[in-house]
């Protein structure tokens, strides 16, 4: 730093203000300081810079480690927009989503001082560990329980499963079945009530609801008792990977998609489009949901000010293939 301040000739106070985006600096001297970092190659010390002020150019985010699709494509999507707005961002990951363990990677993030929290909060027992942050600790949601008071963003599973329920009701079949996620998840909430709203508006008769876990063994599980039921003749899943497994035990057993029975999955993983047949699927917006999230944050961040109510709903598209037809 000091090798800038003499190239540039200012104080080293001075150059400080200018890696700290303070206001109280002319353009002239704010162009000449950038110029010197730019010629001596001078990268900042994120560590020292958050030791003087407090924060960092660092955004913490806890995120289950996994390999499920919607998870992983939401961190990734967040951490590209952060990284685009000059933000690093350090991913606590946690083996299992319960209090303890994200209440213990929410304390390494704010012991390294970090400018503020995204916690991809999907499933209930998440929300408790955030009960006693600092309040002056700038937080968003994702995903997480929309009973809490924090800034949340959430992809909207209601529409979502609405959208293909009604697909499917379009194409002429009486009822739809549903193959659940996790019941402590609240995406697989989101898509139960969705199912089952859009059966109700039509007056269709709600089938008994079949659990999974977001596998493509839970689909094949209970992919063994529909294919025996010749009143089946539509399935939507909470996942693709559920619908994978379900292809696989209707192929088994001489049921063919979508002559006898359709299906509609969720999530739009990139192998959907190569199942056979190719899936019809839910394709949540990652990306939108990680601007509004990062939006949301820096907002915070720039203002000092922590927001407990802000609400964003990102709206899902149906991704219309061959895994749909009328039935037989």
């Amino acid at each position: 730093m000091m090798d800038v301040a003499r190239l540039a000739g200012v104080s080293h106070q001075t150059v400080s203000r200018v890696l700290n985006e303070h206001k109280n600096v002319s353009e002239q001297t704010r162009l000449k300081v950038r110029a010197a970092i730019a010629e001596l190659g001078y990268r900042p010390d994120r560590a020292a810079r958050a030791l003087v002020t407090g924060t960092s150019k660092v955004i913490g985010v806890v995120a289950q480690n996994s390999s499920l699709f919607g998870p992983s494509s939401m961190l990734a999507a967040f951490e590209e927009a952060a990284q685009a707005t000059g933000f690093a961002v350090n991913v606590g990951s946690v083996r299992n989503l319960d209090e303890r363990s994200i209440a213990e990677a929410v304390e390494r993030h704010l012991d390294q001082r970090v400018a503020g929290l995204v916690v991809l909060a999907p499933v209930a027992g998440a929300g408790a560990a955030l009960e006693h942050l600092p309040d002056d600790v700038p937080l968003v949601t994702i995903d997480g329980d929309p009973e809490r008071a924090s800034t949340l963003v959430t992809v909207d599973q209601v529409f979502g499963a609405r959208a293909a329920t009604e697909h499917l009701l379009a194409a002429g079949h009486p009822s739809v079945w549903h193959i659940s996620g996790p019941s402590d998840w609240f995406d697989a909430a989101g898509r139960v009530r969705g199912w089952e709203s859009a059966l109700k508006d039509a007056g269709a008769e709600i089938p008994p609801l079949l659990s999974g876990d977001w596998s493509a063994a839970s689909g094949y599980r209970n992919g063994q008792l529909l294919a025996r039921l010749p009143e089946v003749t539509a399935v939507f899943t909470a996942n693709d990977n559920i619908a994978l497994g379900l292809l696989r035990a209707l192929n088994e057993h001489g049921r063919r998609v979508p002559e006898d029975v359709s299906i509609v999955g969720f999530d739009d993983v990139p192998e959907a489009a190569y199942f056979t047949p190719p899936l019809t699927t839910v394709r949540p917006d990652f990306d939108a949901a990680a601007a509004a999230s990062l939006e949301l944050l820096l907002a915070q961040i720039e203002s000092g000010t922590v927001d407990t109510s802000t609400r964003r709903t990102i709206a899902p598209a149906l991704v219309v293939r061959d895994s749909v037809a009328p039935p037989a």
